[in-house]
């Protein structure tokens, strides 16, 4: 990505004030060895017990660092409790939660009021969700809807010619009943639904979709795959130049053209119909105002090159992911959707959503931990037959709050309510 001119020039004239030449190169230079070997003296422990975790306390003390918020609950907690979610644990980073709702989900799976937990250092976040919650509330509710799931894998082989990769692709087509077998061994979850290939040139992408049950199932599928390309190394004759667990083409952890077209995870669609009393009294708007409102931003989105259009999704998706136990990075793709706001035929407010790839689960990852197995007991969505009763939930939690900022953007309040509840007084 280029830069102009100017603003090289501006960062080379920082540079130029605050080192000579020669200290810049110096600092720019890589480490020597025994540089390196006086670090590695002073490592610490790797264990995840207590002893472990004081080390690395001791070790962090005795370099200035200021340790005692993230030691608060240092005698509560056993460092035992959290194997598998962390490595090299030394104690707790502590962010807010509050609560929102109650959200009213006229769902599938999720039905009734609930009230919503939200992890956050961002004031005004909360307060707008829960204004979008009263309004759709008032108006009946939100309609949220998981119409499918599958998680993907998608590995790669190179081979020597297209011949050789368009041989394989055959082969795996032939040796699907194999794979579904390899996929019960792998997992008592996990169940292998579709194939798909990607031939360019000699490399080929095979895309395993998955379904996970109520785990959000990235471990699970990786597993799975890598037995089956296991399987593939060993009985198809021709062995590939190269092969790699994943081709980057399945779009974990990123927002991708691919996720957005299709699904990974979840897929949720949701509409509300809010009545123009309702957006006036409660929202501080019309109809009209946030419909307008919303043309503009999407024109504006579209002309950003953004994936989708939509407003602030990965506002509400973080701050659930965090206090239930999600692997929030996921937020990259799960915030990924199309939001659309019109103005009904009797002069309301009509908003629909569709999220496609919402990666979450109720079982499985960080789901178990003390605060988060509560934050999914408070909604009733811990445990096994509970991820698509999330999933809308999630839905219906993102149109609240893109009904909240839609509002505050058409009438002119979005800088009032950050100036009043997002700075320290």
């Amino acid at each position: 990505m280029a830069d102009n001119l100017n603003r090289v020039a501006r960062v080379v004239r920082d540079l130029e004030n605050e080192y000579t030449a020669f200290q810049f190169l110096k600092r720019m230079s890589p480490l020597t060895a025994s540089q390196l070997a006086e670090l590695d003296s002073s490592t610490y422990s790797k264990g995840i017990d207590k002893e472990a975790q004081l080390s690395r306390l001791n070790f962090l003390k005795e370099r200035g660092a200021e340790l005692e918020n993230i030691r608060l609950n240092e005698s509560k907690i056993s460092p035992e409790n959290y194997k598998g979610s962390i490595e090299n644990y030394i104690g707790m980073a502590q962010i807010p939660l509050g609560l929102a709702g109650p959200l009213l989900v006229n769902g599938a799976h999720a039905h009734g009021d609930f009230y919503i937990p939200l992890a956050t250092t961002e004031g005004a976040l909360v307060a707008s969700y829960n204004r979008g919650m009263k309004a759709c509330r008032l108006s009946g509710g939100i309609t949220s809807l998981c119409i499918a799931e599958g998680i993907q894998r998608s590995p790669s082989f190179k081979f020597k010619n297209i011949g050789e990769a368009g041989l394989f692709v055959k082969w795996t087509y032939d040796h699907l009943e194999d794979f579904n077998r390899i996929t019960k061994e792998s997992s008592n979850f996990a169940k292998l639904n579709d194939i798909k290939t990607n031939l360019e040139g000699n490399t080929v992408i095979l895309t395993f979709e998955y379904s996970t049950g109520d785990a959000s199932g990235q471990n699970m599928v990786t597993f799975c795959t890598d037995n089956i390309c296991q399987y593939i190394l060993k009985e198809f004759s021709i062995k590939p130049q190269q092969w790699y667990i994943e081709s980057n083409f399945s779009g974990d952890k990123k927002a991708t053209a691919v996720s957005f077209s299709t699904y990974r995870g979840k897929k949720v669609t949701a509409e509300a119909l809010l009545p123009k009393k309702v957006v006036e009294e409660v929202l501080k708007s019309t109809p009209k105002a946030v419909a307008d409102y919303w043309q503009t931003s999407t024109l504006g989105v579209v002309q950003s090159g953004a994936i989708g259009a939509q407003g602030h999704i990965a506002n509400g998706l973080t701050a659930l992911f965090i206090a239930c136990g999600q692997d929030v990075a996921c937020v990259a793709e799960s915030s990924v959707g199309i939001t659309r706001m019109e103005v009904s035929a009797e002069g309301d407010l009509y908003v629909s959503l569709m999220l496609p790839s919402i990666m979450a689960g109720t079982i499985g990852g960080g789901t178990g931990l003390g605060t988060q197995k509560e934050c999914l007991q408070m909604m009733d969505c811990y445990g096994a037959g509970k991820a698509k009763k999330f999933a809308e939930i999630c839905g219906a939690l993102a149109l609240a709050g893109e009904v909240s900022i839609a509002a505050a953007m058409s009438s002119g309040h979005f800088s009032i309510a950050h100036q009043n509840l997002g700075r320290k007084k």
